[in-house]
């Protein structure tokens, strides 16, 4: 699969959301992080923003819940028209449950693991799921720097996704920049979610298109993609 890049729009402007969905034309996803307040400190975004942006852009928004009690909230999620869903490992009672009640509804089911936990107690999930987000920053905000010591965990995740022939998607979120693009890409992954280095930019659609060629020539050299 060709990396994918998932604009944030955190890092846009909230008062001009759809001329800022408009800016990143060519991206493949349109990321919203939905905060709450509660399981990360910080609250953003909600349902009624997700309704609004599916109406006034074609590109499919991807949906990334950082909220306590996603297995009831996440659903409206999918039914609002996210193309996919994600929720934290960490805040859901039943992810196998909530993984299909996603998918039933007609959005991608993905699930997102925050840098302390884990990837390999969730191994047997894995064929539940349309996607596994690794958080690179700990959530809650935008603008921070990219945790290096994530990059192992990486390759461990693509590691269990091969080994078990899975077309399971791995997304980064946290610090992706043109700086850091690129060893994401070597490591393994393959969806990158990118905030500040794409509305930061004088021309958000290059920036993305720019981030999008970083990967791809990355992907081509990863020893990851030579194993298959």
């Amino acid at each position: 699969m060709s990396p994918q890049i998932s604009p944030s729009i955190l890092s846009a402007d909230f008062a001009r959301l759809a001329e800022e969905a408009e800016a990143v034309r060519g991206a493949d996803w349109l990321h919203v992080d939905v905060m709450d307040n509660h399981f990360v400190p910080n609250l953003t975004l909600g349902l009624p923003v997700v309704e609004s942006l599916r109406k006034s852009t074609d590109i499919p928004i991807d949906c990334h819940l950082m909220i306590e009690d996603p297995d009831r909230w996440a659903p409206q999620y999918a039914e609002a028209g996210a193309g996919s869903v994600t929720f934290h490992v960490e805040a859901a009672a039943a992810p196998v449950r909530l993984a299909r009640e996603i998918r039933s509804l007609g959005a991608r089911a993905s699930m997102a693991l925050k840098p302390a936990t884990p990837v390999e107690p969730y191994e047997d999930l894995l064929p539940e799921l349309d996607m596994l987000l690794i958080m690179t920053v700990e959530p809650g905000f935008g603008g921070q720097s990219f945790l290096d010591i994530m990059l192992p965990k990486i390759r461990r995740t693509r590691q269990l996704i091969d080994r078990h022939g899975l077309q399971l998607w791995l997304q980064l979120d946290g610090g992706i920049s043109a700086e850091t693009i690129e060893r994401c890409a070597d490591a393994g992954a393959d969806v990158f979610v990118a905030g500040s280095a794409v509305y930061g930019a004088d021309d958000p659609a290059e920036a993305v298109r720019r981030l999008r060629e970083l990967a791809a020539t990355a992907t081509d050299n990863a020893p990851w993609v030579h194993r298959h």
